[in-house]
């Protein structure tokens, strides 16, 4: 049975310069994100070789003395893992090693790719000089990640065809408008490098400290830090304001609360019967998609029009209080289906799966949930060689429920008649593989003959 625990936790970096505070803004917002409910991991970056949560003369200590490679300290309530390694491990790796929380909070790794909030606080010296370099580049409209201290070093040249055309510096709106140049740099009409005023050649200790174009957002008290911010469209923070940040990372990085709704409707005639209590492994079938997908919802509906036939499961799984809905309307089709679970959801994100999909993902489910946090989008629905995918697929529910009783009301039944009304964001095979490399997802059961297939292929796998 998959469990909280393999589930795929979203990750944020809080990163800065030595001093600059990172390890006061992370204490506060991890006990600001707790005390709202929310699971959280961390992970602290050490940049110096060598560290030891364990001392010389302790019994664990002994043990890798003697040459274990790997020790495990066990207590009532606690564990920690002492493993020796080649190299440093990849912050994605350790991410991925993390599953089971609502939200990984990461001091470091600048270079991780991981969405970052940068802190610059003005009592450090480094922070003073970061906040210039991050503000001039903003007016001049270079994209945040450009390494605007090279240009102070004639380390970029221009190119021939530069010489010959040089390009305006485009006025700074928001990082969509910032307007890429050739090598990042801005070219004047003297077909030179501009350069900073402000800078000087001991800048170059902070090229690789910059904000880069996964910043997301400033915790800041310099005036120049907060009018670069502004100017690349990005949220700018109080260095106290904790109970701020904590609600700019609840809405953009917290792994979202979704209601999930498996869709079982009554009989199929392919079937025979109804598919949710047709017999799979010697249980009913809806409850292998119960167990799959039961970690990853905040909320756990079921749409039938046989409610009296689930109620068992309500004394099976009294822990889940899985919610039986009536389908809203008589008639069969996919899009009132939708709009049934739409209406029932009580959390803005919504993932609807079909009760026949076998291999139903949670770690999918997660993933297509943090994707339309990320994109602002209205759905996710993964698509692939045989077109879209909708009931293994997330919906947002204040945007989608109006556009879906519209076509409704037109006397629609297929699912993506309202796709056209809403921003949908398409999830490629691609990274649906990413999420499970196995595959499978979208594998669906319409007749007892496959059914059986399916069932064969898990007992012998």
């Amino acid at each position: 049975m998959i469990t909280a625990a393999d589930i795929p936790s979203p990750a944020l970096s809080i990163v800065g310069r030595h001093n600059s505070g990172k390890t006061t803004l992370i204490e506060n917002l991890i006990s600001e994100l707790v005390s709202r409910g929310y699971d959280v991991g961390s992970v602290k970056h050490h940049s110096h070789v060598g560290f030891d949560i364990d001392y010389p003369g302790k019994d664990s200590y002994r043990h890798r003395a003697a040459g274990a490679s790997e020790t495990v300290i066990a207590a009532p309530g606690q564990m920690a893992r002492i493993k020796t390694l080649s190299g440093e491990v990849e912050c994605n790796d350790i991410v991925r090693s993390m599953p089971g929380h609502d939200i990984v909070i990461v001091e470091g790794y600048r270079k991780s790719g991981l969405p970052t909030i940068e802190i610059m606080r003005s009592g450090n010296e480094s922070d003073a000089r970061v906040a210039e370099v991050f503000a001039e580049g903003a007016r001049k409209g270079w994209p945040l990640g450009t390494d605007f201290t090279q240009f102070t070093r004639g380390a970029i040249p221009l190119s021939d065809q530069d010489k010959a055309h040089p390009k305006e510096t485009p006025a700074p709106e928001t990082p969509c408008a910032v307007q890429l140049h050739s090598r990042c740099g801005a070219l004047v009409g003297n077909n030179e490098v501009e350069h900073f005023a402000t800078q000087a050649p001991d800048y170059s200790d902070i090229s690789n400290k910059l904000p880069t174009n996964q910043t997301i957002a400033v915790v800041t008290d310099i005036a120049a830090a907060i009018e670069a911010a502004a100017l690349y469209g990005i949220p700018a923070f109080d260095l106290n304001d904790y109970a701020g940040i904590a609600d700019f990372v609840a809405q953009h990085c917290v792994r979202p609360q979704i209601s999930v709704v498996i869709q079982a409707g009554g009989e199929s005639r392919r079937m025979g019967q109804s598919k949710a209590t047709v017999p799979f492994n010697g249980r009913p079938l809806i409850c292998r998609i119960i167990e799959r997908l039961a970690p990853v919802a905040n909320e756990l509906i079921i749409t039938t029009n046989e409610p009296d036939n689930l109620a068992f499961l309500d004394e099976w799984y009294p822990q889940l209080k899985i919610r039986l809905v009536r389908d809203a309307f008589n008639e069969r089709g996919a899009l009132p289906g939708i709009y049934t679970a739409l209406s029932a959801a009580q959390h803005p994100y919504v993932a609807i799966v079909a009760c026949d999909m076998v291999f139903a993902s949670p770690s999918l489910v997660v993933a297509e949930a943090l994707a339309m946090n990320e994109a602002n989008s209205d759905a996710v629905i993964p698509v692939n060689k045989h077109g879209y995918e909708p009931f293994h697929a997330m919906y947002r529910a204040a945007s989608c429920l109006p556009a879906v009783k519209l076509h409704l009301d037109k006397g629609e039944k297929k699912a993506q008649s309202f796709f056209e009304d809403v921003e949908v964001l398409e999830f490629p095979q691609s990274a649906v593989f990413e999420v499970e490399p196995m595959g499978g997802c979208f594998v669906n059961a319409n007749t007892p003959e496959e059914l059986r297939s399916l069932e064969d292929s898990l007992l012998n796998g």
